[in-house]
Order: structure tokens, then C-alpha cells, then sequence
């Protein structure tokens, strides 16, 4: 087979030597990265040529929490992202209804509830946008959802549907569902009607418009933080078709039931999902656990009260956690668990003590997603366990701020979203999106994390600028950490002799570049596997 010998660029390899102006690939892998003269020795007379004509190369974006089906399914409902009022959101949705007269219910996702008075939904404000089919409008963290009276109806929600444990149907004062459902009763009782009216071919096409998104932002790894049987057929179709063009590594969402017995099947079907899926593609690694909520929901567990005054606690009591993660520990699955506030942080550490206690010395990549609120002690606790601290820089970017900081109204302000901590206190730290509860692409979310800034309005004072990190490591975080957090650092993240040839051309040098350029930079090359599956 001819080697491919790309010259003529600046490489970031996020390796132990960070630069080098040449690679070979070698089929689908890395043989050298180093300078041009050893390369073209290495690959010899016979090989393919390629000048980047003085581009800038990446490892290949891993993003380190993502909902890939959902990415692409959110690709064809309401844009409401950007949205700042009710009446901007009533507009959108209901231009997208008169657009699509035959749609038998509209759907609509990115709205924030700092655009609603008071931060609070209603159906009627829906109603008066679309009175004639359902509307479900998910909000921008995918935690809660709004119907309109339509919806609530075609879902069976009426004012004496009672709230499951660790979730709310919303009334009003006198006592009538308000149609803003949250945390587990949505999971239980709205997400279920709308995955009937889900066929595996819209989930093949969901699939593919992330798939597609992916390969023009340079994403060639992702790590699924939601999976299920619907997701995982799609995802293993596209497999066995040649058409899977980026590497997922997959976490299998794990659901309170009230049972220990439910809650310890559900770990029995990820393990053995992980014994069937392990290929280069497509890997089952572990589990998801929602251990609380959101800030902006006020559902995020907190060891002190939120400025309003009230108090919630965790979805998953610890009692009810640890069978789940010790069991899921034993049996060698990654645990990743939801935690937002500082209070179920708390939480999912002393989990992770339980299995350590429980199951002895093993090696162990566990990880505690999100991590706003979190103060000096919990830091220390989980980076001396070895707990990955998996964060998402656009989830800080000031434009959707005003709510969350609203919410909790005190100092805890101005230790949200804590880099540099974590990292100094020998944690790994992972970036990622948690698309679709944000824009997929890297460069945007990278310059957040760089600067502190906003991506969607740059002219916003930066949040904390105290915890931005260096561009370098922040690519670090969206590559080499990312990959080594769902143990595939000998497959990819890195640019390395050895690791398949996953990476990214850029059209301009952004380490040198003002970090502004960042969010005008463009892809023009992705490659995967030795591969390019994109090229502008």
C-alpha cells in the first residue's frame, strides 16, 4: 500500500513532543510525525505527496460528551437557540407550523429561561403560537420540557397525573398542569410518546445529519452519554454499512426505578452490551446516571439553598446509587454520572468510594460530568480517587448565563465552572459539547474555554476570566484527554506513530492567530483512518 505524505503544515500532535511539520500515514495509521526530511525517508519515493501549503493540523476533535442521534434530531425541530423572548419564540415556532402544515406535531428545542417571565413555561404561551397540533419545546439542557394543551393531551398528562420520584409535572396554584414537566417525569412520560412516533429510519437519518455535522467540524470520536436500543441500531447499522464515520465510544443511560432489582438489570445489559460492541467504531464502555438536574431548572442538587430558598436533593439518593455503581464497577464498566451541584457531586464520589471499598484494587477511568458547582474539597476528593472531571466550556459562555447566576445568587457565582482548579489538583479534565444541548462544532466551544468569553456574542464581559486555560490545553482536553478518558489513548487522540490517522486541517494557524479568529476559523480537510471524509 502507497503512504500518504503530508508536508508543507504546522502539526499540533497534543503528544509529549507538541509540534512537528510532517506525518506518513500508513494505510489507516500513523507511521512517523516528525520533520519532512525523516518523513519523506520514511515514506519512501513511491508515496503520495500532499503540501498543506502551510496549514495548521489537529488530532482529530474527540468530543468528551455528546448525544449523537439526538444531534441530528434536533437538526430538523424549531431553532430556538438565541431566542430572548417569549414573543421571539413564539414567532419561530410558529413560522416553523405554517411552513410544515402536514407535520403532525411540531417539535422545538433551545429556548432558556431567562427569555420567559419570570423563567417559567406555560402552555398557553405555546397555545397561542400553535392552538391545533402539539408542540413539545425541550428546553437548551434537554432537562425540561414545554407542551403546549395539545401536547399534553396527545401525552396523557392531565392535573392528576402524579410526578415520579425525582421529577415534576408543574401546576399552577390552582392545581392545573401548567405543561412544563421535568427531570425523570419527562423521561417517564413524555419522551416515551414521542420515541413511538420515532421509526429506525428517522434514526438512521438523525444519525447521519450528526454523522455529516461531525465530518465538516472535524469531530472523528465522540462519547455517547444517553444510550439506547433505539440509538444503538442505528449507530450499529451504520457500522455494518461502511457509512459510521466517526468513533463513538458509548455510555448506556442507567434510570432510577425505585428497585434495586431494575436498577441492577439495567447494568447487566450494558455489560453485556460492552462484550458485543468493541470494535474500532463502536464500543459500549459504561454507564450514565443522572445523580440531579440543572442549575437554570433549579433541579441541580446544592449543599445550600438557591436564592429563592429552596432546597432540592439528588434524583439518586446514595443508598440507591451505590448497588448500582458497585455493581456496574465490578463488572469493569466506565461509570459517568450527571452531577451539576456541589451536593451531588458529594454524592457521586462517595459512590465511587463504595465500589473502591467494595470491589478492591483495578484499574478505573470513572467520571463525574458537568461539575458547575463545585468547591476546593470536592476537587481534592475526586482527583485523588482518579475521577475524570468531564466538562463543557460552551455550558460557561456568558450569553446563557443571566439565569444560572441568577439562580444561585450568591459567591458560588464566581466559582462556576472551575477549570485550572481541577487540573491543579491532578484531575484529567475532558471538554466536550453535550450536543445537542449546545452547538456541536469544537472551535467555538474552545474559544469559550480559552477566553472565558461568549461564542454567540462576543461583545459579553468574559465569565470568570480567572479560569480560562491556554488554547494548547484546551485542545489537549478536546483530543488526547478525551480519548484517553473512554481508554482509547493507543487508538486516537494524539498525533503518534501507531494511532489510526485521525485529524483535522484548519484554514488558519490558531495558535498564533488573535483567539477572536477562532470563531471564523473553518475545517478544510478531516480525516479518518487515513481517510478524508471531509475536504472543503
Amino acid at each position: 500500500m502507497t503512504n500518504d505524505l503530508y508536508v508543507g503544515a504546522r502539526v499540533f500532535t497534543a503528544d509529549a513532543r507538541r509540534w512537528a511539520e510532517a506525518l506518513v500515514v500508513d494505510g489507516e495509521r500513523i507511521s512517523y510525525v516528525g520533520d519532512a526530511q525523516t518523513a519523506r525517508r520514511i515514506a519512501g519515493a513511491a508515496s503520495e505527496e500532499i503540501d498543506l501549503g502551510g496549514a495548521t493540523v489537529v488530532p482529530g476533535f474527540v468530543d468528551g460528551h455528546a448525544h449523537v442521534v439526538g444531534t441530528g434530531e434536533a437538526a430538523e425541530q424549531v431553532d430556538l437557540w438565541g431566542a430572548k423572548t417569549l414573543e421571539e419564540i413564539q414567532r419561530r415556532v410558529g413560522a416553523w407550523a405554517r411552513a410544515h402544515p402536514d407535520a403532525s406535531r411540531v417539535r422545538a428545542q433551545g429556548w432558556i429561561h431567562s427569555a420567559l417571565p419570570d423563567g417559567v413555561p406555560h402552555r398557553a404561551m405555546l397555545d397561542a403560537a400553535v392552538p391545533d397540533r402539539p408542540v413539545y419545546a425541550q428546553s437548551y439542557d434537554y432537562h425540561s420540557i414545554w407542551l403546549n394543551t395539545a401536547a399534553l393531551a396527545e401525552a396523557g398528562i392531565d392535573d392528576d397525573t402524579p410526578s415520579p420520584a425525582g421529577g415534576t409535572v408543574h401546576r399552577d396554584a390552582a392545581g392545573h398542569a401548567t405543561g412544563y414537566v421535568d427531570e425523570t417525569a419527562m423521561h417517564r412520560l413524555v419522551w416515551p410518546v414521542l420515541d413511538e412516533a420515532t421509526t429506525p429510519a428517522d434514526q438512521d437519518r438523525f444519525l447521519e445529519a450528526a454523522l455529516r455535522a461531525y465530518r465538516e467540524a472535524g469531530v472523528t470520536a465522540t462519547t455517547e452519554m444517553a444510550l439506547d436500543e433505539g440509538d444503538l441500531a442505528a449507530m450499529a447499522r451504520a457500522e455494518r454499512a461502511g457509512t459510521l464515520t466517526a468513533r463513538i465510544a458509548a455510555h448506556w443511560r442507567v434510570q432510577p426505578h425505585g428497585d434495586a432489582a431494575a436498577n441492577l438489570a439495567q447494568v447487566e445489559r450494558a455489560a453485556a452490551l460492552s462484550r458485543a460492541h468493541r470494535s474500532d467504531r463502536l464500543r459500549v464502555v459504561g454507564v450514565k446516571i443522572l445523580v440531579d438536574g440543572t442549575v437554570d431548572g433549579c433541579t441541580a442538587a446544592l449543599g445550600a439553598p438557591y436564592a429563592d430558598g429552596s432546597v432540592v436533593g439528588p434524583i439518586w439518593s446514595l443508598d440507591e446509587l451505590v448497588p448500582v455503581v458497585v455493581a456496574a464497577d465490578a463488572a469493569d464498566l466506565q461509570i459517568a454520572m450527571h452531577a451539576i451541584g456541589d451536593e451531588a457531586v458529594r454524592t457521586a464520589i462517595a459512590a465511587v468510594e463504595a465500589a473502591v471499598a467494595a470491589n478492591g484494587p483495578r484499574a478505573r477511568r470513572h467520571r463525574i460530568e458537568h461539575l458547575e458547582v463545585v468547591g476546593p474539597d470536592e476537587i481534592a476528593r475526586l482527583a485523588a480517587l482518579g475521577i475524570t472531571a468531564s466538562m463543557q466550556p460552551v455550558h460557561a459562555d456568558p450569553a446563557i448565563q443571566a439565569n444560572w447566576r441568577a439562580m444561585l445568587g450568591d459567591e458560588r457565582v464566581g466559582r462556576g465552572f472551575p477549570w485550572p482548579e481541577l487540573t491543579h489538583a491532578g484531575a484529567r479534565l475532558v471538554f466536550g459539547t453535550d450536543s445537542p444541548t449546545s452547538p456541536l462544532a469544537p472551535l467555538p466551544n474552545l474559544f469559550v474555554a480559552a477566553t472565558r468569553r461568549s461564542a454567540l456574542d462576543p461583545a459579553l464581559p468574559p465569565n470568570v476570566p480567572a479560569y480560562a486555560v491556554p488554547l494548547e490545553s484546551a485542545i489537549e482536553h478536546a483530543t488526547r484527554d478525551a480519548a484517553w478518558a473512554c481508554r482509547a489513548e493507543d487508538s486516537y487522540g494524539r498525533l503518534a506513530a501507531g494511532l489510526y490517522a485521525d485529524f483535522v486541517v484548519l484554514d488558519r494557524d490558531v495558535f498564533a492567530a488573535d483567539p477572536d479568529e477562532l470563531l471564523q476559523t473553518r475545517v478544510a480537510r478531516t480525516v479518518l483512518g487515513g481517510r478524508t471524509v471531509f475536504s472543503r
